[in-house]
């Protein structure tokens, strides 16, 4: 005997298998939309760490010495340029030292591994490594936001030059010693 559907049955199966279709989409449509919702709100908290990198950045004196001539331009420096190094060498009883081009240091460094290093570094002077290790870990990793959002730029900063070799070229701050 072959098994067919009463014709009340048969009108009732597209509907049910529309419903069913309709359910299915929606669902998925419902999925991508709350993914998307739960995409950009971290978006937005990206972008809200990488504002509070860059006023951080500011405000900490970062570009005073990682950005070349920042100072020297009263900080009208195209942010293009920020935190590319700078070849001005400071002189002092330690050597010579160059500020190093922190986009460069941080293309290739974890914002854990950034974050430790933040805490246990003691560079030559005058970096002020004294003023970073208090700070937060929130406002570390903003600021490796922040300098990660710029992308590599620039080239390495000029290799540190040993106390007694020969005096470098290029412009240097003295210090007294």
């Amino acid at each position: 005997m072959k098994n067919r559907m009463s014709p009340h049955a048969a009108l009732m199966a597209h509907p049910v298998r529309r419903v069913a279709r309709a359910t299915a989409v929606l669902t998925v449509l419902l999925s991508s939309a709350l993914a998307g919702a739960q995409t950009g709100s971290s978006q937005k908290a990206d972008k809200g760490e990488i504002q509070r990198g860059r006023y951080l950045v500011m405000v900490a004196g970062c570009n005073d010495c990682h950005t070349p001539g920042y100072a020297a331009k009263n900080g009208e420096v195209d942010e293009k340029l920020w935190l590319t190094g700078d070849a001005l060498g400071w002189s002092g009883p330690w050597g010579t030292t160059y500020p190093v081009n922190l986009r460069l240091f941080m293309a290739d460094m974890s914002k854990q591994q950034w974050v430790k290093h933040a805490r246990t570094m003691t560079p030559r002077p005058p970096m002020p490594w004294f003023n970073v290790r208090p700070m937060t870990d929130a406002d570390l990793k903003a600021i490796y936001a922040y300098t990660r959002s710029l992308g590599r730029g620039g080239d390495p900063a000029p290799a540190f030059v040993p106390p007694g070799a020969n005096k470098p070229g290029g412009p240097l701050v003295q210090f007294p010693g």
